[in-house]
């Protein structure tokens, strides 16, 4: 089963992109496939060309991780209160980009000062995704105390340590120095530190967060030549003049010095990786560097200031000089104004620049616990759909199923609304059953355009070429034409008929009429399985961390043991059927073995009863609604339950219960819910609230789909 995990960071400046893909690099060292996904894009500053990220992947690896959402846009669908359609569009990158990978690495954003969203926007990604979550902390300027602090408020955001989800941090750049120290030398003796990374390693992993359940995952050792930059690099800062370009793509800055002294002082920082800032009049300094060239010192470059160019009898007195690779560049600045910019140089690894991001992944990948990852991603954890990765599984599901679905209530603006939508994004071929010119009508009043192939039937047009059809099947009933006739005037009856009739796919009703308006002709025209005791039906409610599935809350007044078991198991093939693993909580006000009485006693033994027959789903009850779905009380009220506390498939004992108990759940938590989806009839046939939405119609619409397919 495909497993991910998601990166975000405790602070900015602290390598995000780099440990992301260093740890894609580590999973492929150890044969695992890794896919990669960066749902939202944060460009800073300057950036320019592709997203940064998602261009490395690429370029590294070949993999091909959907085009990232940018920043501006979230930022305006949550100003519009859309993180529910942000987030499913974040679900459709993530599929775009895993394909057939055993695991997905997700890079979040950097959180930023004052931009408090960017935190919560973290928070519902990794949710949305289902994806254990680990951090990602620079120490820079930091004391190990702020570090850990830093650390601790930002896992608080994901449910704090003790989340079994959290997995850990990544410590980066360990051993780095202060990040506001000098880069720019002034040409003294450098002093020679000796720094023991393996023992910065261990003091870094033994900061009081870590535990057995937040591990240090991680511990990153700063290397210089990770942040060197290409000379090439240096010039396109400076905005600087090539004079000779020698090997200007190649070479890279280890060091900077600014040489104001004489050169008998300034000798010492002639070595490989060098970088020499110089007034341009300073010819004494130009010939030194020459002769460094031509005894093999690989230099990374002069930087000449001041818009002084060298003689052109120097420039040919060095061109020996610079046929070794030295590169030579001129800027307008003066020295001081040269070395300050200079000093504020971002140590981003640029776009074009692979080579330098190979070295990064590799750096990165040697000291990371990737084997701890691999089998964590193989344990088999208690998987959770979200919301929004249900939602984009009914959408993909029903474009796959591509079914022809009937709206008897056609001329209904939110049925009229849904069925362009459906068309829009190909989720079905919908009907809309109803006149077409008042059909166009409201289309209009709504500003909504319909696609030309969206099909719309007169029910006058088609109504007597169901008469006989439809006396067929209910002459044991006493029916004649002239009542069917009068029947088929009911648009809901004649949709029932076509689908009986194999005219269409499936119904989707319920908009203004009521439940049994939908499932009375279904019941009378379609019936049930020859499998099926009974039809019942489910709400798929969507939680704000997990999808599950509410039974029966719709058709089934009082049913007795052996229907409820029924409704049991119909309700765990529908969950399994959409992508949810059931496990299945029977209902009671009674936990376990602590209650008597008539009610308790139906539910325990439809629980007995639907386990036989179906022994290879969790089923467990009589379990309280607490206990089936908080683990804190399950753990209290049924330990050695396999269901209590996260159960995904609640089974209620009567319709007053379940009906009530989900429009309470909807109401009080703001909760979507979609369904009524009818089980065991032989085809497929859903009922709308007459207060849904025309999101909740098309989602219904795609369930139809499904089950159709």
């Amino acid at each position: 089963m495909q497993h991910s995990f998601f990166i975000t960071a405790t602070g900015t400046s602290t390598g995000l992109t780099s440990v992301c893909l260093g740890l894609v690099r580590a999973l492929e060292q150890l044969g695992v496939k890794t896919a990669f996904c960066k749902p939202i894009s944060q460009r800073r500053g300057g950036d320019q060309g592709p997203e940064r990220s998602t261009h490395f992947i690429n370029a590294t690896l070949g993999l091909q991780p959907a085009k990232p959402i940018d920043l501006g846009y979230a930022q305006r669908q949550l100003s519009l209160g859309k993180t529910d359609a942000l987030m499913e569009e974040v679900i459709q990158l993530y599929h775009q980009s895993a394909k057939d990978a055993e695991v997905v690495i997700v890079e979040g954003l950097l959180p930023l000062a004052d931009e408090n969203y960017i935190g919560k926007l973290n928070v519902n990604m990794a949710k949305a995704l289902d994806a254990d979550v680990i951090l990602v902390a620079a120490q820079n300027a930091e004391s190990s105390a702020q570090l850990n602090e830093r650390i601790r408020m930002t896992a608080s955001l994901f449910g704090g340590p003790a989340n079994e989800r959290l997995l850990g941090c990544i410590l980066n750049k360990v051993g780095a120095p202060d990040p506001e120290s000098q880069q720019v030398m002034a040409g003294e003796e450098p002093t020679s530190i000796d720094i023991d990374l393996e023992r910065l390693q261990q003091a870094a992993c033994a900061l009081p967060i870590f535990s057995d359940s937040f591990r240090c995952l991680g511990a990153i050792r700063w290397d210089p030549s990770l942040v060197a930059p290409r000379t090439i690099d240096v010039c396109r800062y400076l905005r600087a003049d090539i004079l000779q370009e020698g090997q200007i793509q190649e070479r890279r800055v280890q060091s900077i010095t600014v040489c104001a002294r004489t050169v008998k002082n300034m000798l010492h920082t002639l070595t490989a990786g060098t970088l020499l800032v110089t007034p341009g009049d300073r010819e004494d300094i130009l010939l030194v560097t020459c002769m460094a060239a031509l005894n093999g010192v690989p230099l990374a470059g002069l930087v000449l200031t001041g818009g002084i160019k060298p003689s052109p009898e120097m420039m040919t007195l060095c061109q020996a000089a610079f046929k070794t690779g030295l590169p030579l560049m001129l800027v307008q600045r003066n020295t001081f104004s040269a070395a300050q910019k200079l000093n504020n140089m971002d140590t981003e690894v640029p776009v074009d620049d692979v080579e330098r991001i190979e070295h990064v992944m590799n750096a990165v990948a040697t000291d990371l616990d990737a084997g701890w990852l691999v089998e964590r991603a193989r344990v088999d954890i208690e998987k959770r759909l979200s919301p929004p990765a249900f939602r984009h599984l009914l959408v993909q599901r029903a474009r796959a199923a591509n079914k022809r679905i009937i709206l008897p209530e056609g001329e209904e603006p939110r049925t009229v609304q849904a069925a362009a939508l459906c068309h829009q994004k190909g989720i079905a071929r919908c009907v809309l059953l109803g006149k077409p010119d008042e059909v166009r009508q409201v289309a209009a009043s709504q500003n909504v355009t319909l696609p030309e192939d969206l099909e719309i039937i007169d029910p006058d047009g088609v109504r007597n070429d169901y008469i006989g059809p439809m006396v067929a099947l209910r002459e044991h009933k006493g029916l004649t034409s002239q009542m069917a006739e009068a029947l088929l005037e009911d648009t809901v009856v004649l949709a029932t008929m076509m689908l009986a009739q194999d005219h269409v796919d499936g119904l989707v009703s319920g908009a203004v009429h009521t439940t049994a308006n939908t499932i009375r002709p279904a019941l009378q025209l379609i019936k049930t399985k020859p499998d099926a005791a009974l039809a019942s039906s489910v709400f798929f409610m969507l939680l704000p961390d997990q999808a599950v599935v509410y039974g029966d809350c719709a058709v089934n007044p009082v049913p007795d043991a052996r229907q409820l078991a029924d409704i049991a198991v119909q309700s765990a093939d529908s969950a399994l059927a959409f992508g949810i693993e059931p496990r299945v909580a029977m209902i009671s006000y009674s936990t376990g073995q602590s209650g008597s009485g008539t009610d308790v006693e139906k539910v325990r033994e439809a629980t007995e009863l639907a386990r036989k027959m179906r022994p290879d789903y969790l089923i467990d009850g009589p379990l309280q609604y607490d206990a089936a779905s908080v683990p804190s009380v399950a753990a209290s009220k049924a330990p050695n339950s396999p269901v209590a506390g996260k159960a995904t498939v609640f089974i209620f004992p009567d319709l007053n219960t379940g009906n009530t108990t989900y429009k309470a759940v909807q109401r009080s938590a703001s909760v979507v819910s979609i369904g009524p989806m009818l089980q065991g009839l032989r085809k497929p046939v859903n009922d709308l609230s007459r207060g849904a939405t025309v999101d909740d119609i098309v989602y219904t619409i795609a369930l139809t789909a499904i089950q159709a397919g």
